[in-house]
């Protein structure tokens, strides 16, 4: 019985030294994404409610979808949020933009993905940005900004993270993930 109270201390001390090394290196990884670049998060806006045919708020899922990107960010240096002006694309960006305290900013469904690409990159050197739009917006605009083929959104896809990362000489990776 005497060796129990050792072997239990010895793993506490192990444990309590792999959560120590496992925080080191998420900040250290943290500190080099900040210092090498910008990060553009691009969504598509959640999931529709059928409250109006025109101009949708979000339904449940969407709620809980916006809410699921807020909680992805949480820990990311989040610079600005931008959505189109439609109330669906405002709903999602809101729970990240006031959880790092930011405005929503407004920009304008109808402008070529190559100009909006040109404007974020210009605007933003470090970082991450997040952008919501459309199924009909936001590939384009990944591409824009990666200079690579991006595959088209159907309809019904609401979950397909984006993620540039553009480095001090602005050469970009793509990263696609579920969410």
């Amino acid at each position: 019985m005497s060796r129990f109270p050792a072997c239990l201390a010895a793993l506490l001390t192990l444990q309590l030294a792999l959560a120590a090394a496992g925080c080191a290196t998420r900040d250290d990884r943290t500190a080099r994404t900040e210092a090498d670049g910008v990060v553009f998060v691009l969504v598509r806006h959640a999931e529709k409610a059928k409250d109006d045919p025109k101009d949708p708020t979000l339904s449940e899922a969407g709620i809980a979808r916006a809410e699921r990107i807020a909680a992805s960010l949480a820990d990311a240096r989040v610079m600005a949020t931008y959505a189109t002006a439609y109330r669906r694309t405002q709903l999602t960006a809101t729970p990240t933009a006031r959880s790092h305290r930011l405005d929503v900013r407004t920009y304008d469904a109808a402008l070529p993905a190559t100009d909006f690409a040109r404007q974020l990159r210009a605007s933003h050197r470090t970082g991450t940005v997040l952008v919501v739009g459309h199924s009909n917006t936001i590939p384009d605009l990944a591409a824009a900004l990666c200079a690579c083929p991006v595959g088209k959104m159907p309809e019904d896809e609401f979950d397909r993270w984006m993620e540039i990362r553009l480095d001090e000489n602005d050469r970009a990776a793509l990263a696609l993930r579920r969410y």
